[in-house]
């Protein structure tokens, strides 16, 4: 058995996406922990912003959520939404923004669904919507999605349009007014996926020890490139020892 959970991988994978001198734009969760582990780990240079207008926190213990009061020890700017929105459609530090984002469901163009399953007016399952997801999906130079792998998430279409990937494909965010640059990279719990550079449709980057390139197919209601994958690096001990011990010693969101 392998000596380090899901979530745990999934943290750190998503962690060494992150890099030297980004700005992550992060919600609560497993995004708030990647963000954090990147900084203790390989981007001690990275600044974190919340929605709720902390920039560059210290973070000595991993807050509950964006609106914990945690987030605020230590910070360069206490401010609000309007000016951590502001500072990450800035045409200047927006280019170094990396927003991390999660949904229901997810295409092939990194487009994503977190309103409702099913028809909008009579839905199967409605959730919370998009909160500041779409903005960030709109406007960040790059996002970093968490989804679980399975093939009613990884769909052909969207049942909604919550917040963009790359729309129809190549082109599809210039004409539609969108200034980021789209999805880099998808995390889930069997592999990482990444986007061609000229289809802009998903492929397989690397899938997880133990697991295989047709469980990840297997997990799709769509095809992708699996020609370039290659298995993950394993979490490091130093990787997990200052996930463990540093970031969420008290395991509030890597769990028991």
């Amino acid at each position: 058995m392998p000596d380090y959970t899901a979530r745990e991988l999934m943290t750190i994978a998503a962690a060494r996406k992150i890099k030297d001198g980004d700005i992550v734009f992060c919600g609560t969760g497993i995004s708030m922990l990647a963000a954090m582990a990147a900084k203790h780990i390989n981007a001690p240079n990275s600044v974190i912003i919340f929605e709720t207008g902390a920039i560059d926190s210290q973070l000595e213990e991993i807050p509950m959520s964006v609106g914990d009061p945690r987030i605020m020890l230590g910070a360069s700017s206490n401010s609000g939404l309007a000016d951590s929105f502001a500072l990450m459609q800035n045409h200047i530090t927006g280019q170094h923004v990396v927003g991390i984002l999660g949904a229901a469901q997810i295409d092939k163009y990194g487009n994503l669904n977190s309103t409702a399953i099913g028809d909008y007016l009579h839905p199967k399952v409605r959730f919370s919507g998009s909160g500041g997801a779409c903005d960030v999906a709109s406007f960040v130079n790059r996002t970093i999605i968490f989804m679980q792998h399975e093939r009613r998430k990884f769909v052909s279409k969207v049942d909604y349009l919550t917040s963009p990937g790359w729309l129809d494909g190549p082109g599809g965010r210039r004409k539609a007014g969108l200034t980021g640059n789209g999805p880099s990279t998808v995390v889930t719990d069997l592999a990482v996926m990444g986007f061609e550079e000229k289809t802009k449709e998903m492929y397989l980057e690397t899938y997880y020890p133990g697991k295989t390139p047709q469980m990840v197919l297997d997990s799709m209601e769509f095809a992708v490139n699996i020609s370039r994958a290659r298995e993950l690096d394993p979490p490091s001990e130093r990787e997990l020892r200052i996930l463990r011990e540093e970031v969420d010693p008290q395991r509030l969101i890597l769990g028991g």
